[in-house]
């Protein structure tokens, strides 16, 4: 059996589409058909119900595709143990991610990776924690940033603390406190993420017992902030979504001192492939890395302000 095969039935399903397949990965939309077809009569069943929103999955399709996705993994680190044999780094490295990292992490940090690893890719995939999971445990994705502790059963490689700030309006009264205090949380009107990225709110809001008067559910951070900008109420969020942006919301820590742990998610480290072992170590010091440098520049700042 050909896991050329596998890999387009593969595409076909992520994109839903014969047609984006085939301009995905080059062929015409009649080739990517023919390869479909043979793959049905190989296997003596149908793959795929196509209709007018594209195509789906056969109740038979949905049985072989763990299989199949783990054939193309595993073929995937069979060629990266060859290469790292001959002593090359190459290979591609799917990982799982949300806003705050893709924007704040990911760009340095590939940068940096592919300045020592060039045969190394990357694909990155943007969703909420629980889809993350989701990908993580089908094996969609080779690693996922995620906030601990995660709902599945995963090798995970802690971080960061980040913190839980809460930010309010430009003119809110207590812009300039030093802290924000639990009981306000129940009195100003709320704007909570959109559930599958609001666990962080949650088990803040849990801990301490409030619920809080939610007025509007939103599913992109920087779209929360600027309507807290607009004076349409107050939210919590993570420091590093508000870190290395210019904005006019108040940030305030919370009365009692909450945070999100953030950390990297593999389904099996002793199942990694060679690229994403490499990874994982890298990303474990660029991190450190960065924590360091944001510490010292702490320091710097306080001394200059005394």
């Amino acid at each position: 059996m050909s896991i050329h095969k596998y890999e387009v039935l593969l595409k076909v399903v992520e994109l839903g589409s014969l047609t984006r397949a085939a301009e995905v990965l080059g062929f015409t939309q009649s080739g990517v058909s023919h390869i479909i077809h043979g793959l049905e009569r190989e296997f003596g069943f149908p793959l795929l119900l196509r209709d007018r929103s594209g195509v789906r999955l056969t109740a038979n399709g949905e049985r072989v595709l763990i299989p199949m996705r783990e054939t193309v993994n595993w073929n995937e680190q069979l060629k990266q143990v060859v290469s790292s044999i001959h002593g090359l780094a190459s290979g591609v490295i799917r990982i799982g991610t949300f806003t705050s990292v893709s924007v704040h992490w990911l760009p340095g940090m590939i940068k940096e990776f592919q300045r020592h690893y060039p045969g190394i890719t990357f694909r990155l995939i943007e969703g909420d924690y629980e889809e993350i999971e989701e990908w993580i445990a089908n094996g969609e994705i080779d690693c996922g940033f995620m906030t601990l502790p995660a709902r599945g059963t995963f090798d995970i490689l802690p971080l960061r603390q980040d913190r839980m700030l809460v930010i309010v309006p430009p003119d809110h009264p207590l812009r300039e406190a030093d802290a924000f205090p639990l009981s306000r949380l129940s009195e100003e009107d709320f704007i909570m993420p959109r559930e599958g990225s609001d666990y962080d709110v949650r088990r803040v809001l849990e801990h301490t017992g409030i619920t809080p008067n939610v007025r509007f559910v939103l599913g992109d951070d920087y779209a929360i902030i600027a309507m807290v900008e607009n004076g349409l109420g107050i939210s919590i969020l993570p420091e590093l979504v508000l870190q290395g942006r210019d904005h006019n919301a108040g940030m305030l820590e919370l009365e009692e001192r909450s945070f999100r742990s953030l950390g990297l998610a593999v389904q099996s480290l002793s199942k990694a492939s060679p690229a994403m072992r490499r990874f994982l170590e890298y990303v474990k010091e660029w991190v450190q890395q960065v924590e360091k440098r944001n510490v010292e520049a702490w320091r710097s700042t306080s001394r200059d302000a005394e």
